[in-house]
């Protein structure tokens, strides 16, 4: 049960039987303590993430990992045996319609389909053989999110929190930012969960694009009512935790709701952006004609609030574009014109993004922020559909920015038609061991006892990508 589904009115009336809505929740939910861990493992290069998640699957050979000979083989049959894919409805090999460029002073090479992310070449690192194990949507959301494909297993934001504590006991450390035209990926909010661990840990949604941002934020009682309230609730939750075996998870629910009560001031004067200068509202795009793009835009400097008010996590959500390719839950899914749909999810995401690298370095708070830029999977070098690309789970790209991370570099690679990763092969498991680590975190030995096993979001997997790291 989450803050941002339920109302305050409820959660009062729930409580009449002296056990709080929020325990309720826990009980069934969450065991252990509530607690972070005492302390980091080692001395952290970052203290917040923010992901930058595009569902639906973006095309690394039509971004970040450009291949010539797509081109010079453009129409031809593959050379290489091509693995079932999610439709099968498999063509020739695909030009990308957009040119190949070299970008910065480190010359890395990207295509001209984000032309203001590329401007910001010397900021990232680009992982250049990613692999996932699952080419369906939901499956692989939970792969990238939680490392492993299917529900029961906390979101890799949750365990940042759990790992790291928060920094701001006004809001909650793991929040997932959604706009009007911004659908949950497939897989629904069990995405953002927290699983086994307490329920202190699950992703928050807060959708901006509503006067609320968190439903019924608004107290119904003046502030002294609702303490003398809350008071009367946390000292009956306690007398109940006294009296059963999941103690934690009960005082995880009085967490929960003290957090609640603090961010009825703390919500209204996050969204409210009416502090920020004209210039920096005009470099991200918030009032920009384009409405998903003002959508996003949005969400990253929302995103930079809240890191600024240290908030540990920070999940975006990309736009539906609404021109026929690509669902509402995955809008980078062009299984055909894949030009008009890339085109103008591009349109979207590129000069916000880039407002918010910039943003970043500007302030100072780069060198501790760390984004992640991914999907759950590429898409193929052949064409599927006549003139879109299907899943590609075998090799894909995503970047890094910040928190200690090199710029300017590229790890890894496919082969000279971007299907399969070859060199420095990586898996969501290497990329969570390294920003766990960037967070001080020996993912090793970020553990939670649950049925019997020490639980670990790397599972039993995981290196972390020590070259990349400044």
């Amino acid at each position: 049960m989450s803050i941002s589904q339920h109302s305050r009115r409820e959660f009062l009336k729930l409580t009449s039987r002296g056990v709080s809505a929020f325990a309720l929740s826990s009980l069934v939910n969450a065991a252990g303590t509530a607690s972070p861990l005492p302390r980091l493992h080692h001395k952290p290069r970052a203290k917040s993430v923010i992901f930058l998640y595009m569902s639906g699957g973006i095309s690394h050979v039509d971004t970040f990992d450009p291949k010539p000979l797509l081109k010079q083989r453009h129409g031809q049959p593959m050379p290489v045996p091509v693995e079932r894919t999610q439709f099968d409805n498999n063509g020739n090999i695909m030009a990308s319609p957009w040119e190949i460029g070299k970008y910065g002073k480190s010359g890395l090479e990207m295509t001209n389909m984000l032309p203001k992310i590329a401007e910001r070449a010397d900021d990232l690192a680009i992982v250049r053989s990613m692999t996932a194990k699952f080419s369906e949507h939901a499956q692989g959301n939970f792969f990238m999110h939680t490392g492993f494909p299917f529900l029961g297993y906390p979101s890799a934001g949750a365990w940042v929190s759990y790992g790291c504590g928060t920094e701001n006991p006004n809001l909650p450390g793991y929040i997932v930012l959604r706009s009007k035209q911004a659908a949950i990926p497939h897989g629904g909010v069990s995405l953002f969960g927290n699983a086994f661990l307490p329920a202190i840990h699950q992703g928050s949604i807060f959708n901006i694009s509503d006067n609320q941002a968190v439903p019924d934020i608004t107290p119904s009682m003046i502030e002294v009512e609702q303490r003398r309230s809350l008071d009367l609730i946390g000292k009956l939750d306690r007398g109940f935790a006294d009296r059963v075996a999941a103690r934690d998870a009960v005082m995880a629910s009085v967490a929960n709701a003290e957090t609640a009560f603090r961010m009825q001031a703390a919500v209204p004067e996050l969204t409210d952006i009416s502090s920020e200068s004209d210039a920096t509202k005009k470099r991200y795009g918030v009032d920009s004609s384009n409405a998903v793009h003002a959508e996003y835009a949005r969400q990253c400097l929302m995103a930079r609030r809240l890191v600024e008010r240290g908030v540990r996590f920070v999940e975006l959500s990309c736009c539906t574009v609404n021109i026929g390719a690509g669902g509402a839950a995955n809008p980078w899914d062009q299984h055909g014109d894949l030009k008009k749909g890339h085109g103008a999810m591009g349109e979207q995401i590129d000069g916000p993004i880039a407002a918010l690298i910039g943003d970043l370095k500007d302030r100072g708070m780069l060198e501790d922020t760390l984004i992640v830029f991914t999907g759950e999977f590429g898409r193929t070098p052949f064409s599927q559909g006549g003139n879109g690309r299907d899943h590609d789970p075998f090799g894909f790209s995503l970047w890094l920015a910040g928190g200690g991370i090199k710029g300017g570099v590229a790890y890894g690679a496919t082969d000279e038609l971007g299907y399969r990763a070859v060199t420095n092969v990586s898996t969501v498991y290497d990329l969570w061991a390294t920003v766990l680590h960037q967070l001080g975190i020996d993912h090793e030995r970020l553990t939670y006892r649950w049925s019997g096993r020490d639980l670990r979001l790397t599972d039993v997997h995981g290196n972390v990508w020590k070259s990349l790291i400044a």
